[in-house]
């Protein structure tokens, strides 16, 4: 069976699925790479893609491409060819997250210096927990209420909600720049800024200001927001459900420390 022919056809599929633009993409991208390795669709060669993908790919990314293909032969009425994911290795600690001192200094120097769109960028990230797709869909009618919901697969509801300061702050930024209406960020064209470019300006913001930039992506501020809830709150059962965590254990990462606090701790308690 080929496949080419029906790949807008499945597009069309996934937009009435509701997926979002990023998942989207990547299913489309996983099928793609199908398409140059394989003339067809069969068992031997979907099982012969599952193993070029972990010879070829760290293992997040395997899933995400087999998640892609396995969407596929739902579709195609094949679900007796679907591979099964590998086994991600969970980490002891959280590493290459921006530490709480260099978020505010970032917050401040953004804030003094500009563009303050990319202060309010930097804030709402921390702030809220958001991911960076969930990040562009914040409106201005939402500091309004303080909140915006998000329908996920399934139908769930998702509350993030925005803090009261910031969306006083923001309120009043928006009205120094016009903005009554519509989406916060946006280009000058009015369009959207993208996932991509959004990290590679921050990346740039954390050149300028001596920032270590390993840290300074836009999900390593969701760490940020966790990490510092749980030092102010520790229910991580709430914060579970405000990340929109199906599983409370991919939210306990949050309880452990980085690798080098754990060797500070350890250099000063091991004297024997």
């Amino acid at each position: 069976m080929k496949m080419s022919s029906d790949l807008e056809e499945f597009r069309s599929h996934l937009l009435e699925r509701k997926l979002s633009e990023n998942s989207i993409s990547s299913y489309l991208g996983s099928l793609r790479l199908y398409q140059k390795l394989y003339p067809a669709v069969t068992a031997g060669y979907v099982r012969k893609y599952r193993s070029y993908l972990i010879k070829n790919f760290k293992p997040s990314t395997v899933n995400q491409r087999i998640c892609g293909l396995n969407h596929y032969l739902d579709y195609v009425g094949k679900p007796e060819y679907r591979q099964p994911s590998v086994r991600l290795q969970t980490p002891s600690f959280l590493d290459e997250v921006i530490s709480n001192k260099d978020y505010l200094a970032l917050k401040r120097k953004l804030k003094k210096n500009g563009p303050e769109q990319w202060f309010f960028i930097v804030w709402f990230l921390g702030a809220t927990g958001a991911r960076v797709s969930e990040l562009l869909k914040f409106k201005a009618e939402h500091l309004s209420c303080g909140y915006m919901d998000l329908c996920s697969k399934g139908g769930k509801v998702r509350r993030i909600y925005i803090p009261d300061v910031l969306c006083q702050e923001a309120s009043a930024w928006c009205h120094r720049c016009g903005i009554q209406t519509g989406y916060l960020f946006v280009n000058r064209r009015g369009t959207l800024l993208t996932a991509r470019g959004i990290n590679q300006q921050l990346k740039h913001y954390a050149q300028i200001y001596k920032i270590n930039p390993v840290t300074v992506y836009p999900h390593s501020f969701r760490h940020r927001f966790a990490i510092n809830f749980l030092h102010r709150f520790n229910d991580i059962a709430l914060l579970a459900d405000l990340l929109g965590h199906n599983n409370v254990e991919t939210t306990r990462l949050y309880l452990t420390r980085s690798a080098s606090e754990q060797q500070t701790i350890i250099d000063k308690l091991v004297t024997w």
